[in-house]
């Protein structure tokens, strides 16, 4: 009952180690295939930030499941999406978001931005033996500065290095895509209604060309995630809102799609 340190993972280290996922020692060899998930995108707007995540997860060409959720809540004003080994990054949000929780009710405040941001890095840092065998997990994270009054954004790599990004960044196999969509659409000044169409929009783009991203399914009536996190903390958007946005971006590319093949008819028609 010794309340110890702010950090639940030393806490853990000291009392149960072996319930962290870097203390657990993989059989030599190749690891087995994983369902993996794929692309994350954030954006800043005035007064926070906008994440999205599609909702595809794939193992090597197969499709393994088409509505995994990767973004969520670390806490109140801030938020995580997970690209990698879908297994390993949900159990690392999880013990995440128990580690800012934890400190939370340790010390009796919430932890700075660029703490919580320090503390996942250190996570992923201790994940690193794993990822040497192939179960790599890769992050973005999002949040709110109460300090600062701002959206901030930071992304990291196996090894646990923690960069800020400005205004806008993807991770994940369709991140490519999606950052020359979001460096085309991007602005300054945009406000929460405009980012979120940004980043959905990102998320086409990927669809697109990434055969591991997952675009929106009308069908299966399958939305990306997306949530905004501004000084009045973590929202969701439902999904009603996000069919809308989904429904606008395809009208206008169908639209374009069709007076581009007119134009080319006509320029064929002259030809002959």
């Amino acid at each position: 009952m010794t309340p110890g340190s702010s950090s639940f993972v030393e806490f853990l280290a000291a009392h149960d180690p072996s319930l962290l996922p870097s203390s657990r020692t993989l059989p030599s060899g190749s690891a087995p295939p994983a369902p993996h998930g794929t692309t994350i995108v954030a954006a800043s707007f005035d007064g926070g930030v906008v994440m999205a995540g599609d909702r595809r997860a794939t193992a090597g060409s197969m499709i393994a499941h088409r509505e995994i959720e990767k973004v969520f809540p670390a806490d109140e004003y801030s938020a995580v999406g997970i690209a990698g080994t879908a297994g390993l990054a949900l159990e690392l949000v999880r013990l995440f978001q128990l580690e800012l929780e934890h400190y939370e009710k340790i010390e009796g405040t919430l932890l700075s931005l660029d703490g919580k941001a320090n503390r996942l890095s250190t996570m992923i840092r201790g994940n690193l033996g794993l990822a040497m065998q192939g179960l790599a997990v890769v992050p973005l994270f999002a949040g709110f500065d109460l300090v600062a009054r701002r959206g901030r954004i930071f992304s990291y790599d196996v090894t646990g290095g923690r960069y800020e990004e400005l205004d806008h960044h993807s991770v994940g196999s369709g991140s490519v895509f999606a950052r020359g969509a979001l460096k085309k659409l991007w602005r300054p000044g945009l406000d929460a209604q405009g980012a979120v169409r940004v980043v959905v929009e990102a998320l086409f783009d990927a669809a697109d060309d990434d055969s591991a991203t997952g675009g929106p399914d009308a069908v299966r009536q399958i939305w990306p995630v997306v949530a905004t996190v501004s000084e009045a903390g973590y929202l969701r958007l439902a999904d009603d809102e996000l069919e809308s946005v989904v429904d606008d971006i395809s009208l206008e590319r169908t639209r374009q799609a069709r007076s581009s093949r007119t134009r080319h008819g006509s320029l064929g028609g002259d030809l002959r």
